[in-house]
Parts: structure tokens; sequence; C-alpha cells
């Protein structure tokens, strides 16, 4: 990783962990969230992937609010998601265990 790429990586942590913060007071069942990206393709290849307990947690919270909240976070820090409903994407801890056995690396990169 370039000393930029880590530099933009840090920006991306601190305000993820910001949006993290607010979903996990305001949306039930949230628990956690993580990024992944390519830098050689960023912005464009930047994908957050939100993390609820169950499915059916996802269905009933407002995932465009929550995708507005990741997008406006981004932005203040000067990195704009071109395609939000590509980039923010939702998951569960059910899904997780259900089909890749709980190994979120395996999920992630699959």
């Amino acid at each position: 990783m370039r000393k930029s790429d880590k530099k933009t990586d840090n920006i991306i942590r601190k305000v993820l962990t910001e949006a993290c913060d607010i979903a996990l007071e305001e949306c039930s069942g949230f628990q956690w969230l993580t990024h992944t990206v390519n830098y050689d393709r960023f912005p464009g290849s930047l994908t957050v992937i939100c993390v609820f307990a169950t499915n059916e947690q996802i269905t009933q919270v407002d995932v465009e609010e929550i995708r507005n909240l990741i997008k406006e976070k981004l932005a203040g820090a000067g990195i704009n998601l071109e395609q939000v409903h590509k980039q923010v994407r939702f998951d569960s801890e059910q899904s997780c265990e259900q089909q890749h056995d709980g190994n979120w690396n395996k999920r992630l990169n699959h």
C-alpha cells in the first residue's frame, strides 16, 4: 500500500467509525461495518458493508438513511461515492453463519 493510500484509508476508517457509532445508537440490530477498497480504482472501488444481526432486521430499517449517513460522512472528508446504492451494502451475521460458517474474511473476499 502506498503512503497516500494509507493516509486515505485512515481517513476512511475515521469517518466510518463515526457513522458506525451513529448507526449503533439509531438502528436496531446494527452490529458493525467494514469496507473494502482497491486503491487503483478509488473511489469507485470503495464498498462499505453494514452488518446486522439478522436478515429480518435489515428489512426493518431505513437503508436509505444509513446510505445517506455514510455518503455524507465520506463526502465531508472529500470522498464522494458515485454509486451509493452499489457501494453501501447490507449483510447479516445470520447469512454469514449460514453461507460461510461465520468466516467474514472468506465472505468479504468471495
